[in-house]
């Protein structure tokens, strides 16, 4: 027992002599806290801040009963209920500090994910302007030197080439035209002019303008609604939703396959579905298909024709204008191909 007149040099000393029982009782217990840390090393991060709270707080109750051989003076209460009350607040405090810190390391790491998600996005983006654009622009340029060196010269060539570059300028158009629809999305530029809009109307006008490039490629479009609901919505951009869902799913239908649109009501929403027969995506590549510039079709069935792909940006156009609307899409895996599904809210009366 430390004295109150004791010179620095007896503290010391009793010190020397009070360390190794403080040692030889505390340390076991600070394993035992390490190892308990390690099994819970993949547990909340708050049950791991509150047993390392309470590691130094046992350690320290442990080593002080060893220290004075178990016999309860009032010094030796005086500093249990000390170190009592010091749990009881250091506790709950790790707890809630926990839970805190867990939530922010959550938020973090789901920021981190979404900007890496973004990241590849912009990679892919690039990678698809540089392919995709050049592709049609060294076309164009092509033929357009044949005309002007005169390599070409015949009456039906030279239309022919003429019409060649119609066609790449109007691919061109297109794709100048996603790239600036989907910026207007991402950046939050989107304004909607809502109103009560039929799906009867939207769906039928969308089947009829897709009906030429179902025909060249033997593809029937069928469409049927157990009911035709009238939800809240931009008509030309609910039209475009539609189109490009049909269009995609004509796309990668083989020659001979079906497309079916289906409309219907699932409680207060009203649902389109658009089936292919595409043959099914990856389970790899179907938490993809919504990004931008995702192309991915070593599973679908591959086109025929020499009909052209889309530039990859048809369906983040799609599930961009859905949410504005604040509606849902999803995809699955449905029969002979896939099935898109839009869930809108109806018009309220």
């Amino acid at each position: 027992m430390i004295e109150p007149g004791e010179s620095f040099g007896e503290m010391v000393t009793h010190l020397w002599h009070i360390l190794p029982l403080a040692l030889l009782f505390s340390l076991p217990v600070a394993a035992i806290g390490g190892v308990v840390l390690y099994v819970l090393r993949r547990g909340s991060l708050a049950t791991t801040l509150t047993v390392l709270v309470l590691i130094p707080v046992l350690a320290t109750l442990v080593g002080v009963l060893g220290v004075s051989g178990f016999m309860f003076t009032p010094a030796l209460t005086t500093m249990l209920l000390v170190c009592l009350l010091v749990a009881v607040g250091t506790v709950p405090a790790a707890i809630i500090l926990g839970r805190a810190i867990a939530r922010r390391s959550v938020w973090e790491r789901e920021a981190r994910d979404r900007e890496r998600a973004a990241e590849a996005s912009r990679r892919e983006l690039v990678a698809w302007i540089s392919h995709d654009l050049r592709s049609p622009l060294a076309g164009i340029q092509a033929m357009a030197e044949a005309l002007a060196d005169g390599v070409v010269s015949e009456r039906d060539e030279v239309a022919d080439y003429a019409q060649r570059i119609s066609g790449e300028t109007t691919r061109l158009s297109a794709m100048v035209g996603d790239l600036f629809e989907l910026s207007r999305i991402t950046a939050g530029a989107l304004e909607l002019t809502m109103s009560a809009v039929p799906l009867q109307d939207v769906v039928s006008d969308a089947v009829a303008a897709q009906s030429p490039v179902a025909e060249r490629k033997r593809v029937r479009v069928l469409a049927n609604a157990s009911t035709w609901p009238v939800v809240t919505g931009s008509d030309p951009e609910l039209a475009r939703i539609v189109r490009n869902l049909v269009s995609n799913a004509i796309r990668h239908t083989p020659p001979d396959g079906t497309v079916a649109v289906q409309i219907g009501v699932d409680g207060d929403e009203a649902l389109l579905a658009v089936d292919d027969s595409c043959g099914g995506i990856p389970d790899d590549e179907i938490t993809r298909v919504f990004d931008v510039a995702f192309r991915g079709t070593q599973a679908r069935t591959p086109e025929r024709g020499g009909t052209t792909s889309g530039g990859g940006l048809g369906l983040a156009i799609t599930k961009g204008l859905v949410e504005a609307h604040r509606g849902k899409i999803g995809v699955h895996n449905h029969g002979p191909g896939c099935r898109f599904e839009v869930r809108l809210p109806l018009a309220t009366s």
